[in-house]
Parts: C-alpha cells; structure tokens; sequence
C-alpha cells in the first residue's frame, strides 16, 4: 500500500484579517505548515492554529517567507544568504515557542512562496534554510520541490531529511520546476484534472509539464491549498480519492 502525506499553509489571518479555512480543512491533511508573522499570521494565530493542529493529531511545521506581508512572501527579494538564514530562524524559533507551550513536537519545516522557489534553484538560498534548520534541530525536516537539486544538496550537507514535495494544483515546466504564478496557466482550476495530476504522481511516479512532456517526481508530500473558494471541497475529494485508490495519508516519519 502507498502512503502520502499530505500538507496545506495554515495560519495566514492576521489581526482583523481572516484568510484561509483552516479548521475545515484540518480534517482532511496530515500536516501543515504554519505562518510565521512574516508574510502572514501574528501570534495569536500561531497559537490559535498550533493548539487547532494538536487536537486533529497533525504534524506541525513552520513555513518561513520573506518579510513581505503586503506582498504576502510571493515577490522575490534581493538579500544575501546571511539574511535569509536570520530570517529563517528567526521564524522556527518563533513557532517552536509556541509548539512547546502546548505541549508539541515542531516536526519540519517549509520555505513560503518566493523563498521557496529562489530556494529550489539557489544553492545559496537553499543552503542558508538548510543551516538554520540544522542550528535549530537536526530532527526537523525540510519540505522542499521535489527533483531540486538546490534542495537535495543542501539537505544532505546539513544532514537533515528532505521531504519531496509535489503541488496538487500547480502546473509544471519541463525542467521540473513550477510555473511561474505571473503566467495564466499556472494553476490548475478544474478539480477533475488537480485529482489526476494528483494520482498519476503518486500511483506513477511521473506529471505532465505544460507542453505534455512527462516529468519523474518522486513525492512524499502533497501541498494542498486552503485559501481557494472551493478548497475544503477539494481537500475532501482528494482524501476520497486516495482512500478509493488504497493510499494511505500520513505524515512522514
């Protein structure tokens, strides 16, 4: 039997700003990544969401961005790989206060937006993520774009675990990387396609890029959106579907 994990941002309201629909996809994922005031959420939200976590038994990871709330993280920025590692701990620090408060184990953590894909194709980037990690606790994980060699270097270096990661509704280029969110097909909006880009990584190990090139990805996580109008009910069927399909969902070990 295969099993996945799969995993969604949460934690992204702040203030007076709610966003996303995390208690009602909760149920359905095994993990999840956590703002970490950043780009998004504040502290109370971080506590709100890490207590929420621990009472559906789902794993807890920190999901670091650049210091662009207006921007929600998703603009790069120009700055060295010395800010990047401050950045980064400074963040994992932040939520592991909060997870050890209440009583938890922090399990990984995942690099948000612009900081991820600079990551998954610059090896300072990636390096500078992978350090603060391993000076925090070697335990945790790093969710990181599967095939990434950026990645892959910088996890064995640092000796952490990278954990691959493929995206539910996200198209890909033939070199195996996202396409870019500034391009119209960057999303896939029709659930029926997201679910069988889905399978077709688990079951058989490969996607199809944009121009219909088939792309090995070897996934152990799925990332699952939940700031979309439809995305608990897309959370559900894909729970569904990989229950019908005899995959077991669960976080890494």
């Amino acid at each position: 039997m295969k099993t996945i994990d799969l995993n969604c941002d949460l934690g992204e309201s702040f203030g007076a700003y709610k966003m996303g629909n995390d208690d009602e996809i909760l149920p359905f994922v095994s993990s999840i990544n956590v703002a970490c005031g950043f780009h998004a959420g504040d502290p109370s939200v971080m506590r709100q969401t890490v207590e929420k976590a621990l009472q559906h038994n789902v794993a807890i990871g920190a999901h670091p961005g650049f210091p662009d709330l207006i921007g929600f993280g998703r603009r790069n920025m120009n700055v060295s790989a010395s800010e990047v590692y401050d950045y980064v701990l400074y963040q994992i620090g932040a939520l592991d206060g909060f997870v050890k408060a209440a009583g938890g184990k922090m399990q990984h953590v995942k690099p948000h937006g612009a900081l991820y894909n600079m990551a998954a194709i610059n090896s300072e980037i990636a390096d500078a993520i992978a350090k603060a990690i391993s000076h925090i606790n070697r335990e945790l994980s790093l969710y990181g774009l599967a095939n990434s060699e950026a990645f892959i270097q910088a996890a064995q270096k640092y000796n952490i675990t990278l954990v691959q990661e493929a995206f539910a509704d996200r198209t890909y280029k033939q070199d195996g990387t996202l396409t870019s969110r500034t391009e119209e097909n960057a999303l896939i909006k029709n659930e029926d396609e997201a679910i069988n880009q889905v399978l077709q990584m688990v079951k058989e190990g490969y996607v199809k890029a944009v121009h219909g090139e088939k792309v090995a990805v070897q996934a152990q996580t799925i990332c699952l959106h939940g700031d979309g109008e439809k995305a608990v009910q897309f959370a559900e069927r894909i729970y569904r579907t990989f229950e019908l399909n005899d995959i077991t969902i669960c976080a890494p070990k």
